[in-house]
């Protein structure tokens, strides 16, 4: 075995052979398809890997980010095709978490592997350096146990776990891969139960259950308690339940239990009451269709934990949480830890031992409580890992004794004999973390180095505004020959045009305001056309924001993005030169526009980059970036070498358009898609976007049919419906 030559192979190699066609991988298969590698995955027979590799194509949330990624993935059985491995860069063993299985396969496996090739275990928590038992040296030494979360393609953390004798080197190389072409963030994991995630989080979440049993409180306050309150995902404790599914949960924690021998908390593991009852029942899950939670018709039911009947679901109105959860996480949690309330007491039985716990299994299972808290950050959503949890509550009140985690002088040792800095990782700075050097009315400028600007609008989600669209014009024209990359912080690149600004303006009829604002909206896009300039988006990015970022001669997309220009859906269509330069993009031919012109009826919106490429919404030339913490360094270096894009010419289109178009319009009308607004709406579009015969009249006509709007009735609901209640009107 060659460490140097693996290491080429993981630079370069695109070969990836995933055995084991289960829920995990599956999962992993569809990521590694996703992000451009040539997979195979394998299953015990070929009948066994169509059946489960048809479900991974209909999973919910969805593994791939277009259908036809899927069909890329070559399919075989180990019976027959174990061979292919020899093809392969990297074998990622995912099968039954049972260690014989495992060891039988790899017995099959050695013969056939290049002895450069990397090899993996994907498990959750068995023994990595058992499994490697009785294998060549040679495979020893590039053989590492991964963890990827479920599902792959929504979970960024992976736990690599190496053994006595993977070789260091080898491991370093596996790491780095991981990292950059695999779109994951990495934590070494000691070769313990569990490791850190399972070892730590599945305690935490049952003994989340036990403390809710034992006060007898309901399942809705409870989430209340554990979701953004604590800092963590909105599903709470019991909705994550279902979502992981009680039938996982019990075979971890007893696991956990067996192998865990000299632990005294693993009875917290004993499987809670209520969870049992669920089982017995069948009631495992969302993969079942109820667990905790049970949903009946439109109504959401919950389970009531002292006499396990579902009841309707209540909106949790806990004071202490209501009050509170605008203060900064540390702070309000310690004042809920003071209430003398079920808030109160909840958290004083639930959370200081779940933090306690933490202290005690450092020194065990991590190598630093820097990687501790990322594994709950990364894989469980959380804003605060553990170790931070405690410093910014105080730990006085958490731990026997007072000690600080992190310090300007560095972070403790699990050990608590030094301290040592956290790795600096400048890969992974977001835009927040870079200086702001300019705060202006409308944007923020901040230094990305390497004469690199970047622009955000102060406002909030990235609203566009008329001061936004001013602020950004008047920068450009101060220096024209900057360099920039546009991106906004937050949830959010943008959530569209202000729409409380549009509807101010109908209310007063002033339809000149609205046309100065479209005409700016229009210009600034065009001046971006020739600015060296990238946008960054991420989260919703829609609408008149989304306008200028196309406009950009370049735009990197974070591959989970929501894109797209769904005006028609308060009443509109896009003013800021949105239909125009989707007609530009659509012009190719007649179905092509079509597809333009239809998408823009629907207020179609892209759920992921890759989508939005396909809808023409984003170029083929613009970049998806699949790892989701390298999104700004991957903008910054593109914007070293970004130059102005001149705008295609305008071509007419051959074949009938209108035609195609009138009869899509009359199905959609029929089948619903389109309501009877819709269907004035997708005659104006059709009507612009298949007559207009130059750009000039085309922006023309994207104010002018946009005002017209305006005037309407039906658009002013629209609009209305949307700010009061967050969703669209169909009338």
């Amino acid at each position: 075995m060659d460490a140097n030559r693996l290491a080429s192979r993981l630079k370069n190699g695109k070969n990836v052979c995933v055995i084991g066609a289960g829920t995990m991988g599956s999962g992993i298969a569809a990521h590694l398809a996703n992000i451009g590698f040539n997979v195979t995955l394998l299953d015990l027979s070929q009948e066994s890997v169509q059946n489960a590799f048809s479900r991974a194509k209909t999973a919910r949330p969805p593994h791939f980010f277009v259908k036809g990624t899927a069909d890329k993935i070559r399919l075989g059985s180990i019976e027959n095709n174990l061979a292919w491995v020899s093809e392969c860069d990297w074998v990622c063993e995912a099968i039954i978490e049972k260690l014989d299985a495992k060891k039988d396969l790899y017995a099959k496996l050695e013969p056939l592997l290049p002895d450069d090739a990397l090899i993996s275990t994907n498990t959750s928590g068995l023994e990595i350096r058992t499994l490697a038992e009785g294998r060549s040296e040679s495979f020893r030494k590039r053989f590492v146990g991964t963890h990827f979360f479920n599902p792959p393609r929504y979970l960024k953390l992976l736990e690599l776990i190496d053994t006595p004798d993977t070789d260091p080197d080898v491991f370093k190389s596996v790491f780095q891969f991981l990292e950059e072409r695999v779109a994951r963030r990495v934590v070494h994991a000691i070769d313990t139960p569990g490791f850190i995630a399972n070892r730590y989080g599945m305690w935490s979440m049952y003994q989340a259950v036990h403390i809710a049993e034992r006060l007898g409180m309901k399942i809705e306050d409870v989430d209340a308690i554990t979701g953004p309150f604590l800092g963590r995902p909105r599903s709470g404790s019991f909705r994550l339940n279902d979502i992981v599914g009680l039938d996982i949960m019990e075979d971890i924690a007893a696991n956990q239990i067996s192998r865990c021998t000299e632990d005294p908390y693993t009875g917290t593991l004993v499987t809670p009451k209520s969870v049992a009852h669920l089982k017995t029942i069948g009631n495992i899950g969302d993969k079942a269709g109820k667990g905790f939670y049970d949903k009946v018709g439109k109504d959401l039911l919950a389970i009531d934990l002292n006499t396990f009947e579902y009841k309707p679901k209540v909106e949790s109105n806990l004071e202490t949480i209501s009050i509170n959860a605008k203060k900064r996480l540390g702070e309000r949690v310690r004042i809920a830890l003071e209430a003398q309330d079920e808030v109160g007491e909840y958290l004083r039985q639930y959370l200081i031992p779940t933090l306690r716990y933490a202290d005690y299994l450092k020194q065990e299972i991590c190598y630093s409580i820097s990687d501790f808290d990322r594994v709950m950050q990364w894989g469980f959503g959380w804003e605060m890992g553990p170790f931070a949890m405690i410093d910014a509550i105080g730990s006085d009140i958490l731990l026997p004794s007072s000690k600080s985690f992190f310090t300007s002088e560095g972070e403790l040792a699990p050990t608590e004999f030094e301290r040592y800095k956290v790795p600096n990782e400048p890969q992974y700075r977001q835009l927040a973390d870079y200086p702001i050097i300019e705060k202006r009315e409308a944007v923020s400028l901040r230094d990305l180095g390497e004469g690199i600007t970047s622009i955000e609008f102060n406002t909030k989600m990235g609203s566009v505004s008329p001061t936004v669209v001013e602020g950004v014009q008047q920068l450009l024209n101060e220096k024209p020959d900057g360099r920039y990359v546009l991106a906004n912080p937050g949830r959010a690149f943008t959530v569209g045009f202000d729409l409380k600004f549009f509807l101010d303006a109908i209310d007063r009829e002033d339809w000149l305001g609205i046309e100065k604002a479209l005409e700016q909206l229009q210009t600034l896009g065009e001046k971006l056309e020739n600015t060296k300039i990238i946008a960054a988006l991420h989260g919703y990015s829609l609408g008149g924001g989304l306008e200028l970022a196309i406009s950009c001669p370049h735009v990197i997309a974070l591959s989970d993005a929501t894109i797209g220009l769904p005006e028609t859906k308060v009443g509109l269509i896009p003013g800021g030169r949105g239909v125009t330069m989707m007609r530009l993009r659509g012009q190719d031919s007649a179905l092509s526009l079509k597809g333009s012109i239809m998408q823009l009826a629907e207020g179609k919106t892209a759920t992921n980059a890759v989508e939005a490429q396909q809808m023409n919404v984003l170029r083929d030339s613009d970049t998806v970036c699949f790892h989701p913490d390298l999104l700004i360094t991957q903008a910054r270096q593109i914007a070293l070498t970004v130059e102005p894009l001149p705008r295609p010419e305008w071509k007419q289109i051959d074949g009938p358009v209108l035609g195609m178009v009138s009869t899509e319009i009359s199905a959609k009308l029929q089948d619903g898609t389109l309501s009877p607004y819709g269907e004035v709406l997708a005659d104006h579009l059709k009507n612009h976007m298949a007559k207009a015969i130059s750009y000039d009249e085309s922006i023309l006509q994207e104010r002018d049919r946009f005002i017209q709007l305006c005037k309407r009735s039906e658009t002013r609901s629209r609009i209305v419906h949307m700010l009061e209640t967050g969703k669209p009107l169909r009338n």
